[in-house]
């Protein structure tokens, strides 16, 4: 079969270039269009489902939350096993599907699963879906560099400014925010006077629910002209709450302030987030998208956040503390010059060894073909150009060449015996 692979190349010999031409076309496009990272995705194909129940100890979490969503997640198609971990206010569940399962396949098939299994979980509990990246898609970290200004106003411009505008480019999954203080208004109730006035925790929640609401009203028409009636009831300030009214007692309305506290603070934290020892600072994570590009990616967030601070206040700027694209540049360039390394010493090797430039130049030439056609390769498989792809590819540089220094060595040393045995007296 070889022989008959050799001959009809031998006779078909434009035919082969075409087809090493065209292949080599190929790979460059390939090369260009694969995907970069500066390590392999090996996370296991899963899916988080996060439930918050703030303020439930973890055996309650377990008991409540994490065992009914784990056996009801149980048992579907494709799944490997599920995992589930208790905390305090928080329930993680991990459905760890089969590597050759698509993800987005096996994040309908859980959101189909969740609809059934919330009916399992106590009132108000809403378990969701955690982002679409992996446990490698943490690719730049950032903090907002404002000195001055108060970290509740830094979150607040983290949360309601620059997350929702990091999350429009293109494979970003999701922004998590950190640090700083998220605003709320606290109400501190004194419960000597609650027992006084004869109310309950429950009594001042539902007022003070029911007060921060707006109801729309139908259209009113007056002199041939409509007006649409309807009424602001949303909470703005700290005295609006302390005016609500819970109860009223021999006509004498019981006010929020005569029960509570109301002041305006930052929610509860466990932690803090400190840089460099400096003090603590608010930013956000870029979390990629599964199966993303994450050098481009990372330019796409670099590109926008440039838009997004010119909308920043008077001194403030982003400060990139983490980027994965300075170890992608750093990785991919170190294996491109170790590529280029052995191509040059291969191609001198085998012109030293075989002082045939014709056999040379068809075995050097093997070299950027077959480099080529392996990124096809790659890409037809869905894997990136990383570290340990390209290393794979380098160390194979040899074996390319190996076969085509044998059959071009053994080609010409039969060639020269049966050229001798042709013209014997040109050998004497």
């Amino acid at each position: 079969m070889i022989e008959n692979i050799i001959s009809l190349s031998l006779r078909n010999r434009f035919l082969v270039l075409l087809v090493a031409a065209g292949l080599f076309a190929w790979g460059i496009y390939s090369v260009r269009i694969n995907k970069i990272d500066a390590i392999p995705d090996l996370s296991e194909n899963q899916v988080i489902v996060f439930t918050e129940w703030m303020g439930r100890s973890p055996q309650i979490i377990e008991d409540q939350v994490t065992y009914p969503l784990v056996t009801n997640l149980q048992g579907l198609p494709q799944v490997k096993y599920v995992r589930g971990t208790s905390m305090f206010g928080m329930s993680f569940v991990y459905v760890i599907f089969q590597d050759a399962t698509d993800i987005y396949w096996a994040r309908e098939r859980v959101l189909e699963r969740l609809n059934y299994a919330s009916r399992l979980l106590p009132e108000g509990v809403a378990p969701t879906l955690g982002p679409d990246g992996t446990g490698v898609g943490h690719i730049l970290w950032y903090t907002l560099d404002a000195p001055g200004m108060d970290l509740g106003e830094q979150r607040a411009i983290q949360d309601w400014y620059v997350k929702f505008a990091l999350q429009n480019v293109q494979g970003v999954s999701e922004i998590a925010s950190f640090g700083g203080f998220q605003k709320q208004y606290q109400v501190t109730v004194n419960p000597n006077r609650l027992t006084y006035y004869g109310l309950s925790t429950q009594e001042v929640i539902q007022s003070i629910r029911a007060n921060n609401n707006e109801a729309g009203g139908r259209k009113f028409e007056i002199s041939d002209i409509g007006y649409i009636i309807k009424t602001n009831g949303y909470l703005k300030s700290i005295e609006e709450i302390e005016n609500i009214p819970v109860k009223t007692i021999n006509t004498i309305p019981v006010k929020i302030r005569d029960i509570a506290t109301v002041q305006m603070t930052g929610e509860t934290r466990l932690g803090i987030f400190d840089l460099n020892g400096e003090g603590e600072v608010a930013g956000g994570i870029v979390v990629m998208r599964y199966g993303e590009n994450a050098d481009e990616v990372i330019r796409n967030v670099k590109k926008k956040m440039e838009e997004v601070a010119k909308g920043f206040p008077q001194g403030m700027k982003f400060n990139i503390v983490y980027d994965r694209s300075a170890l992608i540049e750093e990785s991919i360039s170190s294996i491109k010059t170790t590529l280029i390394e052995e191509m040059i010493v291969v191609s001198l090797v085998v012109i030293i060894f075989l002082l045939h430039w014709r056999s040379a130049i068809s075995i050097i030439i093997q070299i950027p073909i077959t480099l080529a056609t392996s990124f096809i390769l790659l890409n037809a498989f869905g894997i990136s150009s990383n570290i340990m792809s390209l290393t794979g590819i380098a160390l194979a540089i040899g074996v390319i060449v190996d076969n085509g220094i044998i059959m071009s060595e053994n080609a010409y040393k039969n060639l020269s015996h049966r050229y001798s045995e042709l013209n014997p007296e040109t050998e004497k």
